[in-house]
C-alpha cells in the first residue's frame, strides 16, 4: 500500500482523493508503525505551522518510524509542510526539530515578497529524479506558504520558483522526494507530478 502518514495535522481526505484518482487505489491514511513500515511508498502532508506537524508526529512516535522507513529504502514524498518536515528544521520554530532525512533548514520568505506566498506560479525543473518523472517544466503549480527549504547540497533542488527570490519547489534525493506546492490543488498537472510518483513505486 501507499500510506499517507495521519499525524492529525494535515489535509488527509483531499490528498488520499488525489493519490486515488492518480492510480493508488491502496492509498490508505495510517498512524500503525507496521503499515508504515510494510508500505511500497509514504507520502507525508502536512498543513499550518511545522512545529504542530513537528510536536504531533513526536508525540506518536511516527519520526522515529519515518527515518526507520527511511533506512528500509522506502520511498517518502513529502508535501508542503510535510517536505519542510523532511529537513533539519525551521525558522518558524526553531526549537523543534524536523527529521532530517534531508540536510537543511526552512526559513521565512524574504520581506520583498508578499507572504505569505498564495496561488499558482511557474515550476522550472532543474534536475530529474525517478519518482518525479511526471513534474513538468515550465508549469503551473499551486503554492500556500510562508516559509521555504534551503537545502544544504544545492543538488537536492530539483525545482525551483520565483517569489522575491528563486525558492526550492521541489527537493528530492536518491528515494526521497518533495513539493512546496500542492498536487492535490495544482490540475492536471499536479495529477501528472502525483501520477509518476505513484507509477515509480508500483
Amino acid at each position: 500500500m501507499i500510506a499517507i502518514v495521519d499525524h492529525g495535522v494535515g489535509n488527509f481526505a483531499s490528498v488520499g482523493r488525489a493519490l486515488a484518482r492518480a492510480g493508488a487505489r491502496d492509498a490508505a491514511l495510517t498512524s500503525s508503525a507496521d503499515d508504515l513500515l510494510r508500505a511500497r511508498a509514504i507520502v507525508l502532508p502536512g498543513v499550518g505551522h511545522f512545529g504542530h506537524c513537528a510536536r504531533a508526529m513526536r508525540r506518536e512516535g511516527l519520526d522515529v518510524v519515518l527515518r526507520a522507513a527511511r533506512e528500509r529504502a522506502i520511498p517518502i514524498l513529502g508535501l508542503c509542510v510535510g517536505m519542510q518536515l523532511l529537513f533539519e528544521g525551521s525558522e518558524e520554530d526553531p526549537a523543534e526539530p524536523g527529521l532530517a532525512l534531508l540536510p537543511g533548514v526552512v526559513r521565512r520568505l524574504r520581506p520583498a515578497a508578499r507572504v505569505p506566498h498564495t496561488g499558482w506560479n511557474t515550476v522550472r525543473v532543474r534536475r530529474a529524479h525517478p519518482l518525479l518523472a511526471g513534474l513538468r517544466d515550465g508549469a503551473h503549480y499551486y503554492f500556500v506558504h510562508s516559509y521555504a527549504a534551503e537545502p544544504a547540497d544545492a543538488e537536492a533542488v530539483l525545482a525551483t520558483t520565483e517569489h522575491g527570490a528563486e525558492l526550492a519547489a521541489v527537493v528530492g534525493a536518491p528515494g526521497i522526494v518533495g513539493s512546496q506546492f500542492h498536487p492535490e490543488k495544482s490540475g492536471a498537472v499536479g495529477a501528472s507530478f502525483l501520477r509518476s510518483f505513484v507509477a515509480a513505486v508500483s
